[in-house]
């Protein structure tokens, strides 16, 4: 469980940090952020059915 937390926190940090609000990723567009929402989708579900 305390490696699934883990996991949870690291991948909500990534995803605030992939938004494109500040200047250094305001080129990237969206895309980091719909790629680390998407893994942070996936590890919730994996943690509510069990598997981590």
């Amino acid at each position: 469980m305390a490696l699934g937390t883990i996991l949870l926190v690291v991948l909500i940090l990534l995803l605030i940090g992939g938004l494109p609000t500040w200047p250094h990723s305001r080129n990237w567009g969206y895309y980091p952020s719909i790629s680390f929402g998407t893994v942070l989708l996936i590890v919730v579900i994996l943690m509510l059915i069990g598997r981590i």
